[in-house]
């Protein structure tokens, strides 16, 4: 038997370091047989044979003893998975093989108590015909299951219970001299009155339900707010994508000067989509531009305007101050600091035009550099193909040589497996016939274990309904209490719960008097504060008019400044630039011309050169547009930008 345990403690040594989402089989064989080449050969094939058949079939295995540890080996360790399955695969494809003598040394080779449970748990006749037997015909035939698997097991059943038995008595006789005497506690049945035999009770008259309503027709149907809703919703954007194809056509327009008279596109009081009015605790100031388009403040603006007119007032006065002092005047450096301003736009207008060309210059050199990678392009490609056919003449003749080995390999493996057929057959003929027996042992056992299950069952429920009348006895719950009585605990501040009601309801009158003083309290702070708001209203718009004025005569001179035209840059880096340009333009057409560029199609579509061309025609444009709004003293004299300017 030492031997047998070695064997099997070898196999669970080597199944503990298979892991299956790591390890391939094969190779975890094959590293196996080479680490066991120190052992006799008989040990090696045994090992061999037992570690490659628990690979094989460890789904089944799994189940068995997956559902082992849910049940009787609760108590087990994990640590002896590997141990039961080694088990569980002997009792089921080796046992016949190895006979049973042989494999109750096996059994007696390994822990005691532990196989007396598994054994138990797996030879049980209610597991093998249940939910094993349905687990297994999950992954393979039903029919080979039950012919080469299940009625085996059957048929040792009653010889492997004496097997259990006799473990059963040899843990006991192990475990006896460690038992101590004492007193066994025996325990005595329940003296149950049985309970009088119940009344029919007389049938309920049957409930006559008036007849229910149909159900309206409008629950079927939508409601017509989400009819409004959604015609709201197409109408906002219908409007929107107006306004949105508005813009895109007038895009950059208000970067562009206008006239006096030139009268305004749209205005913004028409383009709004109609929404709600928000409503505001703070009182509201409307200012309205010359092109009648509100602008509300809160009382934030309101008081930081205030105070901005505010200081620009008492600066006004500190300077009229000055100058009666004595103080001099800044128009001598008013014009040097207009000079120095056109100096400096003439600078930022020659800069703009110096990277507008700039990037010019850049698209065509990445036009020339294109042009050349296309060409060594050609090249490449054609050296690829030479060698793509070589490789593709090399891959031919190795998959020949593949083909011929595979029909090979496949021709032996067929006559290995006639073989085989012929052997099954004559194996299963004896078979059939000890299945038949062990099928009728089984449903005698079953038939008698579902009566007696019955009979408990029956048993128990009239125990239950017995305790379930005892406990439906009425008992009197609810106690009586007097609220004008103080509970006597001796305390200072005792009181009666009608007393503290009254009590409660006095603070309740006094926190709401102090809740209406504060609050008439906060009444007469807001109307203070929106006086003072209505104050510095009309002070923020008496302003607002004079600035505005001074803002109107301070744009009539920029713009008859901006009407005179004026020359050209001659600056010697645009200069340059342009003839760099026209250079490499000249360039890419020759380099065009080589490569035999053909012209686009009318109807198809345009050619990558043709639309980076009118992408450039417009940022041109653009830019022209900008230098000319800027030449001018910057965009269109808006209620904004007065405002700003004031």
């Amino acid at each position: 038997m030492a031997y047998y345990g070695k064997c099997i403690e070898t196999v669970i040594e080597k199944l503990d370091k298979f892991t299956p989402k790591r390890d391939n089989p094969e190779q975890f064989l094959q590293a196996v047989a080479i680490s066991l080449q120190a052992l006799s050969p008989q040990t090696q094939s045994f090992v061999s044979e037992v570690l490659s058949g628990c690979l094989e079939y460890r789904k089944l295995l799994t189940v068995v003893v997956d559902a082992f540890y849910m049940e009787d080996g609760r108590l087990c360790l994990r640590v002896d998975h590997s141990r039961f399955m080694v088990i569980c695969y002997l009792a089921t494809f080796l046992l016949e093989e190895l006979g049973f003598q042989l494999f109750c040394n096996i059994i007696k080779s390994q822990p005691v108590d532990k196989m007396c449970k598994f054994l138990r748990f797996f030879f049980n006749p209610l597991h093998l015909c249940s939910w094993i037997k349905d687990e297994w015909s999950l992954i393979y035939e039903p029919a080979h299951v039950k012919e080469n698997w299940l009625d085996p097991l059957m048929r040792w059943q009653p010889k492997v219970q004496e097997l259990i038995n006799h473990l059963e008595g040899m843990s006991a006789s192990q475990s006896s001299p460690l038992k101590t005497k004492a007193k066994v506690t025996k325990s005595k049945e329940f003296n149950l009155t049985a309970p009088r035999p119940r009344t029919i009770p007389a049938p309920e008259p049957v409930p006559v339900v008036a007849k229910p309503r149909p159900v309206p027709q409008s629950t079927y149907q939508p409601p017509k707010e989400q009819q409004q809703l959604e015609m709201v919703k197409r109408h906002n954007r219908r409007k929107a994508e107006e306004l949105l194809l508005r813009a895109n056509i007038e895009e950059l327009r208000c970067a562009m000067p206008r006239s006096c008279g030139e009268p305004v596109q749209g205005s913004k009081q028409q383009l709004r989509l109609q929404f709600p009015p928000r409503i505001r605790k703070t009182p509201k100031l409307t200012f309205y531009r010359p092109d009648n388009v509100p602008v509300k403040l809160n009382t934030t603006a309101i008081l930081r305007e205030g105070a901005l007119y505010q200081r620009q007032v008492e600066q006004e006065l500190q300077r009229v101050d000055k100058l009666v002092d004595g103080a001099g005047d800044f128009s001598e450096f008013l014009e040097w600091q207009k000079k120095m301003q056109a100096k400096d736009r003439e600078e930022q207008l020659a800069t703009s035009e110096c990277r507008r060309l700039q990037g010019k210059l850049s698209h065509e050199e990445a036009v020339l550099a294109r042009q050349s990678l296309m060409q060594e392009n050609k090249q490449r490609v054609e050296q690829q193909k030479e060698q793509m056919a070589k490789l593709m003449l090399q891959h031919a003749e190795t998959r020949l040589r593949e083909d011929r080995s595979r029909k090979q390999l496949v021709e032996q493996v067929i006559e290995g497996q006639k073989n085989v057929k012929a052997a099954q057959t004559k194996l299963a003929k004896g078979r059939r016939q000890t299945v038949q027996e062990v099928i009728e042992e089984s449903r005698g056992l079953l038939r008698r274990r579902a009566q007696a299950a019955q009979e408990e069952q029956r048993r128990r429920c009239e125990l239950i309904s017995q305790l379930r009348a005892l406990e439906t006895q009425p008992t009197r719950k609810g106690k009586l209490v007097d609220l004008t009585q103080t509970p006597g605990y001796g305390l200072e501040g005792e009181m009666s719960i009608v007393e503290l009601r009254e009590r409660l309801a006095l603070l309740k009158e006094n926190q709401r008097r102090k809740e209406e003083e504060k609050r008439d309290q906060i009444i007469q702070g807001k109307r203070t504060k929106s006086q003072e708001l209505q104050n510095t209203v009309e002070q923020i718009s008496l302003c607002r008019a004079a600035m505005g004025r001074s803002a109107a005569l301070r744009w009539e001179e920029k713009k008859a400044l901006a009407a005179a035209p004026e020359a050209p840059s001659q600056d010697e880096r645009v200069q340059q630039l342009r003839r760099r340009i026209s250079e490499r333009a000249a360039e890419r057409s020759r380099q065009a011309a080589l490569l035999h560029v053909s012209a686009p199609r009318a109807a198809g579509p345009k050619p990558r050169a043709q639309l980076e061309a009118q992408h450039w025609l417009k940022l041109e444009r653009s830019r022209e547009r900008r230098l000319q709004a800027l030449q001018q003293g910057g965009s269109g004299p808006g209620p904004a930008r007065r405002l700003e300017a004031a």
